[in-house]
């Protein structure tokens, strides 16, 4: 292997994915949809990846609720297929090249949600795999993922199942696919841990396909530990469990965020998870609450924001694009904060105590110094505690779009926002 996968993801890839707003049910109107939105509007600003996520391939699935042991699409080798009733383009064995093409002809990249292993159903049925004489029953292995009962893990010390893996991503290349979200591979709890010999396996497959594809890993926390594993092997894994608009989780990301930023760099994104802003759970999806617009305040949405561009996460938007209001629009185009995210070469947390946290980040270009209120109350910035954290007193304030000089008392945080201080 080589580190030449890493030129697909030379900034962090911003784009939509289908679960905050549809969980196991998004059918091909809706990604279309999406889809025309965001070339419209955001593909200007960066935004670029539009993805499927998981049960593409179940016909039954309404919700964010999976049914186990419920019937699939598949290929005569072994390979899941989208469901030609939610998606119809996919009809008479087209796959998923007909979207992929329609997303392509909009000036994006599309992407797709996958499962680690080989589909139980055809390991039961002992299914024949493309190339050999093996069936699915002899590459198997009993490490079944915990929330999802679809798949079975497989044997990659075996030549069969790396040819699986391979003829898996020799179908998403002829496709159009630009973007794989690989899950119940990056943390497993269960069984130790990363499966690091399922990843290498994504890894020699996308690389021996012949079509350039970011690789995401799922679910996190990915241990910190593997960091230089993953390095070498994907373009993004997420840091933290499935990420939703409540504070705690918001607050407990900091530390998370602490422990990454030595580890990205230009192709290798720790991933801070989806951004739940706007319209999401149009079809009851998990997290608090149903069919909502997002529970988090204004002030938690820019602190969100700010956290993940200084971390220099991908930006993935889980919301319904069209339905963006000019607020939510203004997050999403921050050119402030897209530059942060794009250009920093180094970021790090400078101080946090019981009532603020401070980031710093630096680019060829700029310096930037947030100050987050972690407290449930207002606070009032003095200049003994700036110059202790050694935030400049003048520059421009993202936030507020002017300049600024930082004198105490002269600026005051309210509970869960942020001060965002630029310096040219």
């Amino acid at each position: 292997m080589t580190d030449e996968f890493r030129k697909v993801a030379l900034v962090p890839p911003k784009g939509w994915n289908s679960w905050d707003s549809y969980g196991a049910s998004v059918r091909e109107d809706e990604v279309k949809r999406n889809a025309a939105y965001m070339s419209r509007y955001l593909r200007s600003a960066g935004w670029e990846y539009v993805t499927v996520d998981i049960q593409w391939y179940e016909p039954t699935a309404n919700s964010s609720k999976y049914h186990n042991f419920a019937p699939l699409v598949m290929d005569q080798y072994s390979r899941l297929l989208p469901d030609p009733k939610r998606f119809p383009s996919a009809a008479n064995g087209q796959g998923f090249k007909p979207l992929a093409d329609y997303v392509h002809g909009l000036g994006l990249k599309f992407g797709i949600h996958i499962m680690r292993g080989i589909p139980r159903q055809a390991v039961h049925q002992a299914t024949a795999l493309k190339g050999t004489t093996k069936t699915a029953r002899d590459i198997a292995l009993n490490n079944i993922c915990p929330w999802n009962a679809d798949m079975y893990g497989v044997n990659v010390a075996l030549p069969e199942g790396q040819g699986y893996y391979n003829s898996l991503m020799d179908l998403y290349a002829s496709w159009g696919v630009d973007f794989i979200k690989c899950d119940d591979i990056a943390n497993s709890v269960i069984y130790g841990g990363t499966h690091k010999a399922e990843v290498t396996a994504l890894r020699k497959a996308i690389d021996q396909c012949g079509r350039p594809m970011v690789l995401s890993l799922s679910p996190g926390p990915a241990p910190v530990v593997n960091g230089a594993f993953f390095q070498h092997t994907a373009n993004m894994w997420r840091i933290t469990d499935d990420f939703w608009d409540e504070w705690s989780l918001l607050l407990n990301m900091f530390d998370r965020a602490e422990e990454w930023p030595s580890l990205s760099r230009p192709g290798n994104w720790p991933d801070c998870d989806m951004l739940p802003l706007g319209h999401i759970g149009l079809r009851s999806v998990d997290g608090p609450g149903g069919d909502r617009q997002t529970r988090f305040t204004k002030a938690e949405q820019k602190t969100m924001m700010t956290l993940w561009c200084l971390m220099q996460s991908p930006l993935i938007m889980g919301g319904e694009l069209p339905d963006l209001d000019e607020w939510t629009t203004s997050l999403l185009t921050n050119p402030d904060l897209l530059a942060m995210d794009d250009q920093l070469t180094e970021k790090y947390q400078v101080t946090r105590t019981d009532q603020v946290i401070v980031w710093r980040g630096i680019s060829a270009m700029h310096q930037y110094f947030a100050i987050f209120n972690i407290s449930n109350q207002a606070l009032s910035l003095s200049s003994a505690a700036v110059k202790r954290w050694e935030v400049p007193t003048t520059g421009y304030d993202i936030w507020q779009q002017r300049p600024v000089t930082l004198e105490s008392g002269s600026v005051q945080i309210p509970q869960h926002d942020v001060f965002l201080l630029r310096i040219d």
